[in-house]
């Protein structure tokens, strides 16, 4: 007989262990808390769909709060590769398009993802259910997984928890799937917000800079407290957004979680921003002498000698960090006060304060415990039948379609092994 699998939540993760299940013969049910289904995956890679990268996926791409993680990640990804990933929308008449290993639909629409999703599960029969929010989950004595919603209980032989993280509740991912593992007795490690902006100490130089975007090197730095020493915790290159509450863009998202972890634990967080990081401080000192020499004689001010160099909002919030009014004439400058610009200019030290919040963050760091999960199946250790896949367990990746992939290759995945497949590949 055929297993009764439900499927909880109709995420990228969700619709993907859906028809995993589904094709090797199981009864498929899928219950969605939303009114309608992939809200998240429309906004992914800005409604574009990031679907996955095509460049080798290092296990330290894949991070988790708690240790495990990597190897976790691993053993999943290389059951459903990036291959095995086109090889299932190209067979579905997704054409994609790869942009430097970031691999998107060629649509350029996440809606086309979506469609395609939705049609495959239709044709295998499988059924959703919207605005079903779970309540309570609870194994029988007989085995069988008791669901109830709002509206109904249901019964399945195997339950497949895809309810995604704290991140973008409005998408629908508002943590409660924590509460569902919980319940069957599952641990739930720090969650925190991941790929997000950061709040930076308020000071006149966020303001002055507000609304640029520069390339930029970003370093983080955190302090344990009650120790001077510093500890690298991330680095980036990239497009730096400046704005009034600090700072943002993909080159501050991809070190954001180490940021928040530092934070959580009790350090003080420091970003280090070089906005010239293709130039060493003394290519960079040599370059700003030679315009002196250039403009030597002539009452040409600083704002507009050293306008080439970087933007114009930028280029006097700096200035008045060094103490250099803009309108001073480019010779007048000494030893000192270049030697102030170009410290500012290559370092300048932004302590970070907080994060933007789980509401503006597009992944969260944490999630389930992963030393209580099977890391070849997905399935839970403490309650069988139970899987998981996607956003709820501890493993998140940086921006550039790692963390979808991970929903692909986990939701394939937990859905193949709940339907009582013993392997994987397609």
């Amino acid at each position: 007989m055929s297993p009764e699998v439900i499927v909880a939540g109709c995420g990228p993760a969700g619709m993907m262990a859906a028809i995993a299940a589904a094709e090797r013969g199981a009864r498929v049910t899928v219950l969605e808390g939303m009114e309608r289904p992939g809200k998240k995956l429309l906004l992914t890679g800005n409604g574009k769909c990031n679907l996955t990268n095509l460049n080798p996926a290092l296990p330290e791409s894949y991070r988790s709060v708690e240790e495990g993680g990597t190897d976790t990640a691993r053993r999943i990804l290389d059951q459903f590769s990036v291959k095995d990933t086109l090889d299932f929308f190209h067979k579905l008449g997704l054409l994609t398009t790869d942009r430097n290993g970031y691999v998107y639909p060629r649509t350029g629409q996440s809606a086309s993802v979506l469609e395609l999703l939705l049609a495959r599960m239709r044709q295998l029969r499988i059924k959703l259910k919207y605005s079903e929010k779970i309540r309570a989950i609870r194994r029988e004595d007989d085995g069988l997984w008791q669901v109830t919603t709002g509206s109904w209980t249901y019964r399945c032989h195997r339950l497949i928890l895809c309810c995604g993280s704290r991140a973008a509740a409005a998408t629908g991912s508002d943590g409660s799937g924590y509460e569902l593992a919980r319940q069957a007795g599952h641990r739930i490690t720090s969650i925190l917000p991941a790929l997000t902006a950061l709040k930076g100490k308020k000071q006149p130089f966020l303001p002055a800079a507000a609304g640029v975007r520069c390339p930029a090197k970003v370093s983080l730095y955190g302090i344990p407290l009650g120790d001077a020493k510093e500890q690298f915790l991330s680095e980036d290159t990239g497009e730096l957004q400046i704005n009034e509450e600090g700072i943002s863009g993909i080159v501050v998202f991809q070190g954001s979680r180490y940021a928040a972890l530092a934070l959580s634990e009790g350090k003080r967080v420091s970003a280090r921003l070089d906005f010239l990081p293709e130039k060493g401080e003394i290519e960079l000192s040599s370059w700003i002498k030679g315009r002196q020499s250039l403009w030597a004689g002539a009452d040409v001010p600083v704002q507009s000698a050293l306008s080439g160099l970087l933007p114009g909002k930028l280029l006097s919030a700096v200035l008045r960090e060094t103490g250099i009014k803009p309108a001073a004439r480019m010779d007048s400058l000494g030893e000192r006060q270049i030697t102030e610009l170009v410290r500012q200019m290559k370092g300048f030290i932004l302590p970070v304060t907080g994060t933007r919040g789980f509401a503006q963050c597009q992944v969260c760091a944490g999630g389930i415990a992963l030393e209580e999960v099977d890391g070849a199946t997905l399935e839970s250790k403490k309650c069988p039948g139970l899987f998981f896949a996607g956003e709820i367990l501890d493993v998140d990746g940086p921006c550039g379609g790692y963390n979808l992939r991970w929903a692909w290759s986990s939701g394939y995945v937990a859905g193949s092994r709940a339907a009582g497949a013993d392997k994987v590949k397609r």
